[in-house]
């Protein structure tokens, strides 16, 4: 006998809690939320394989408001939480959402350390470029000369640049949108979930109340196409109101090319996402415009390769031991080599 019932498919509304959404109105968070709830339906996951992990921020606050499984766990851990349930039950689909202070302070070497390893993960780095929760510090991602509660004076410090950390991390997948570009930001992360192993999102997240307008060239209609450039693969990196303007390589330079001007689309960078040399350009494009000219932010997948995930190099590794060795005795092995008799 034949089961002829169905199951209807999920929606965004079936990802929404019934909890009251606390974050300050205008937060650049509930577009990123919105964009989560869009693309989680169409993975064709069951809500009960999916985990949202989360340290603490404004962001940390996410696993409340996702119907799914979720942990608030502590300052910087989320991804060692995160790792920890991956090795333990690795047909779990789990996002880790964290903020530039969480991910990149107190949590800055457990991100590094998850990148290199590659557990199959997702991590969503909302970077606001401040500390939101706890009323407007400059954070590890603050430009220098930033001027805070706790930098009064401007800040000294140098900032991170995410990307380009998580390349030298050795992440296999790194990719960057923003909160104000929904379709973008739904594109990413997408992208982000096919990837097997740790993908990497940095989302530009504005914080309307104590870092207003930090993206805002990037994300408004009239400065978007001048300021952004929109990476795709095996295409040429092309950008403007009228897409008038490309970048080629001058050696490992970029520069910028009039396309009005006797300039043509074969003469520009061609993007490719495995090429891991040309990603290191890109990730730091923008650090120090007194010597590259001012050139766009890029936005998209910079790069992505495939790499052995962690957990199951670790399942491996166990079950080639016990068909070696067979299974090990527990006690044994916590009572070591070295063991001695008190009379």
């Amino acid at each position: 006998m034949s089961d002829s019932t169905t199951i209807a498919p999920l929606t965004a509304k079936d990802f929404a809690t019934d909890q009251e959404v606390r974050w300050c109105p205008g937060c650049g968070d509930y577009s990123i939320l919105a964009q989560v709830q869009k693309v989680m339906p169409t993975l064709g996951i069951p809500r009960e394989n999916i985990v949202i992990v989360s340290g603490i921020g404004c962001s940390s606050r996410f696993p409340y408001y996702m119907n799914t499984y979720g942990m608030h766990s502590i300052h910087g851990r989320a991804t060692a939480v995160a790792s920890g349930l991956k090795a333990a039950r690795p047909e779990l689909s789990i996002w880790i959402v964290t903020g530039d202070g969480d991910g990149l302070s107190i949590g800055g070497n457990h991100t590094i350390h998850l990148l290199r390893r590659n557990f199959d993960v997702n991590v969503l780095l909302f970077n606001n470029q401040i500390y939101g929760l706890t009323k407007g510090q400059y954070s590890p991602t603050s430009e220098e000369h930033k001027v805070t509660k706790s930098t009064p004076f401007g800040s000294i410090d140098h900032p991170f640049n995410p990307l380009a950390l998580a390349m030298g991390a050795d992440g296999s997948f790194i990719a960057r949108s923003m909160d104000r570009d929904p379709k973008h930001l739904q594109a990413m992360l997408l992208r982000a979930n096919a990837h097997k192993g740790t993908s990497f999102l940095e989302i530009y997240q504005n914080c309307n109340i104590f870092n207003d307008g930090a993206f805002e060239v990037f994300t408004e209609k009239g400065s978007k196409m001048e300021e952004a450039l929109f990476l795709e693969h095996g295409k040429p990196l092309v950008f403007g109101a009228n897409q008038n303007k490309g970048i080629k390589l001058d050696g490992f330079k970029p520069v910028i090319v009039d396309l009005t001007e006797g300039s043509s689309t074969a003469d520009l960078w061609i993007h490719d996402e495995r090429d891991f040399y040309k990603a290191q350009i890109l990730v730091r494009m923008f650090d120090d415009p007194s010597l590259q000219g001012h050139l766009p932010r890029p936005f998209g997948v910079f790069y992505e390769t495939d790499r052995a995930c962690y957990e199951d190099v670790m399942t491996m590794q166990v079950e080639e031991i016990i068909a070696q060795k067979g299974k090990g005795d527990l006690d044994k092995l916590l009572r070591g080599n070295e063991t001695w008799t008190i009379a």
